[in-house]
């Protein structure tokens, strides 16, 4: 396994998300840890993950329980975090998780 790469961003309207990744037996990286505020959160399993023209997501639940949706703008190699779901509430829980 390679050295993690820790990648961050933050803007006035989300908390500060940082992202370690590794890259396995492929050249391209995922994540592995999200540090959220002052909050660690190790990645206990890649539900899913897509492509788009600019950008790579992933559909993660993490060590929490919770299930978290990231986005990676592949030109800037910067993430966001554009969902999330505790699920702890039934009414709010995402589909297939």
């Amino acid at each position: 396994m390679s050295r993690p790469s820790e990648k961050d961003i933050g803007t006035e309207d989300s908390p500060f998300l940082r992202v370690e990744c590794y890259a396995g037996h492929r050249a391209d990286s995922e994540p592995w840890r999200l540090h959220i505020g002052q909050r660690e959160v190790t990645v206990a399993e890649i539900i899913d993950r897509w492509l788009d023209p600019r950008h790579r997501y992933f559909k993660l639940r993490g060590d929490d329980g919770g299930v978290y949706l990231l986005r990676q703008d592949t030109i800037e190699d910067r993430w966001e975090m554009t969902l999330y779901d505790s699920g702890r509430r039934n009414e709010t829980r995402l589909s297939s998780t």
